[in-house]
């Protein structure tokens, strides 16, 4: 099979669907549609318009799926735009059960609640050994796994995260772009100290500054679903993000094989 022959693609990426269902984190505005209206013209065919043309109103890290940059967390402004060089790559897709943060003698700097779940380096080192692969992309789909996740309010309770041990041995694997269906990386309220988004980026904790060895060309992108029917292993990914110039653009991962 050739590399532009592929008899297998999945999307992962969540549908925005402006005024109906959709994820929200945070408690934030849902992201809407709304006509254009300019003197006697409407932006809408149902009011009598001659054409649909609508102003959007959205926050990529809230509403849906979204791909970011090390710009999340700078005080400097970096474009993902400017950071996904990336056209395709290799990638490797495994399923995780999260566990309770508390009992898994992983780290995280924050006073965790008996509730609070990690996604474990052990979890971690158990699925991807069993593929073999030099893929510089990982897919994280956590279990147990439904199609709610596509609409699901993530403010309470708060959600699984990763430990910091899992997010160091991401890096250590030489994962350049993390993919996950949680709406973070880091616990959702952690008191801002965001310290798996600075490991993965090699940003020191309590900064807001890039280092030289900081892994600018790195992206993570959450809010991902990975329907049942995908098998865990390795596929081709091709990460596409509208061209928006801002830290966090919306974005559809698309695997292949």
């Amino acid at each position: 099979m050739s590399d532009t022959n592929f008899n297998f693609v999945s999307d992962l990426s969540i549908p925005l669907r402006f005024g109906g269902d959709q994820p929200n984190v945070y408690g934030v505005d849902a992201a809407r549609s709304m006509p254009c209206e300019y003197g006697d013209f409407v932006g809408d065919t149902r009011l009598g318009g001659s054409v649909n043309f609508e102003e959007y109103s959205f926050i990529p890290h809230c509403n849906g799926t979204h791909t970011e940059c090390v710009g999340h967390i700078t005080e400097e402004r970096i474009s993902v735009r400017d950071c996904l060089n990336d056209v395709f790559m290799e990638a490797s897709l495994v399923s995780v059960e999260p566990e309770n943060a508390i009992d898994s003698g992983e780290r995280y700097p924050f006073d965790l609640a008996a509730s609070d779940q990690f996604v474990t380096r052990a979890s971690l080192e158990r699925a991807l050994g069993s593929i073999s692969d030099n893929a510089s992309s990982l897919i994280i789909r956590t279990l147990p796994n439904d199609d709610s996740k596509l609409t699901r309010d993530y403010d309470k309770p708060v959600p699984p995260f990763l430990s910091n041990d899992a997010a160091r041995y991401i890096v250590d694997c030489g994962f350049d772009h993390l993919l996950v269906d949680l709406p973070s990386i880091d616990r959702l309220y952690d008191d801002g100290k965001l310290s798996n988004h600075r490991i993965f980026w090699d940003i020191d904790l309590g900064s807001k500054a890039l280092k030289p060895e900081s892994r600018v060309d790195a992206t993570v992108t959450e809010l991902i679903y990975v329907p049942n029917n995908v098998e865990d292993g390795v596929y081709k990914l091709n990460l596409q993000i509208a061209p928006f110039d801002t830290d966090a653009a919306p974005s559809r991962p698309l695997i292949l094989r």
